[in-house]
């Protein structure tokens, strides 16, 4: 018995008395007084409490630093980073409850007619959604928000599977091949020498003779999702979904396009340098990125 690490043995006595056993007896056969175990737990009882205002606070100020958007486990990457520690999800979990943080709800995403498109591709990229290497696969495709009521703007996006960072975006009031094609020129100027596999949806962009000449004139390699079916293209899908519930529909509304555009920057900066991911083994886009450079 006195190998055994005391943690182990007062943890073994608390779930044993869980099961009917008594503390005296247990306390007899691990060689241990009453008032040694009790004393234990005291001490014990005080550390975790201090522990949990530690983990409140940290919970407290993540929570309104970034506007309300983490769920329990999101919290818990930038908890255990900020406090060097690894404490479990039910904690973090138990604990925001108490304080009754929720994050935001994702809205359902809006369906859209399919055109019938001038050139397609064959989905070669087949749900494989992970990467061996920075630049070798790329995912794109454009969003819409709203400002001013109905005045709209238009995101085109390139995601890395390697490290899922943004890797290029740009804005337009129009939504049109001219977005797509300044979009993946600024994702190779950024990345001189890259030739990934680039995957995107159906839409007319991307289907288009136009972009099909890009794509040969840099030598990339195209892959499209199949007719109607977003899951093809699911991490995009999933930043999309990120972007809009942790920043754009926190809002009611935007009243102009130069707040609306600071706002999408401002959340793909904090995307790509900050927002800790689990299957990055807990570090942001960037900085696992930085490790293959």
């Amino acid at each position: 018995m006195s190998r055994v690490p005391k943690f182990k043995l007062h943890t073994a006595i608390e779930q044993l008395h869980e099961e009917g056993y008594s503390i005296s007896e247990l306390c007899r056969a691990a060689k241990m007084s009453r008032q040694a175990y009790y004393q234990y737990r005291k001490r014990s009882k005080c550390r975790r409490h201090e522990e949990n205002e530690q983990i409140v606070d940290t919970i407290v100020e993540l929570h309104f630093e970034n506007k309300g958007i983490f769920g329990y486990r999101m919290m818990q990457l930038h908890v255990n980073e900020a406090l060097s520690s690894q404490y479990n999800l039910k904690r973090i979990y138990r604990l925001m409850k108490l304080l009754g943080f929720q994050s935001v709800t994702r809205k359902k995403k809006r369906t859209y007619t399919l055109s019938t498109p001038k050139h397609t591709e064959e989905n070669l990229l087949n749900r494989e959604f992970w990467a061996d290497n920075v630049n070798e696969k790329w995912l794109t495709d454009i969003t819409e928000f709203v400002y001013a009521k109905e005045k709209k703007v238009y995101l085109c996006a390139i995601l890395d599977l390697y490290d899922n960072s943004i890797v290029a975006y740009n804005l337009a009031t129009r939504n049109d091949t001219k977005l797509v094609y300044d979009t993946v020129e600024k994702a190779l100027r950024r990345n001189p020498g890259a030739q990934p596999m680039i995957h995107s949806d159906r839409g007319f962009q991307f289907t288009s003779f136009g972009f099909k000449k890009l794509v040969e004139y840099y030598e990339l390699k195209q892959s499209m999702s199949r007719a109607g079916n977003c899951l093809d293209n699911a991490p995009m899908e999933s930043f999309w979904g990120k972007l809009k519930s942790e920043m754009y529909y926190l809002k009611d509304s935007y009243s102009s396009y130069k707040e609306l555009i600071r706002d999408i920057e401002d959340y793909i900066d904090f995307y790509n340098n900050r927002r800790l991911q689990r299957k990055l083994n807990a570090m942001t886009p960037l900085e696992y990125r930085s490790i293959a450079s």
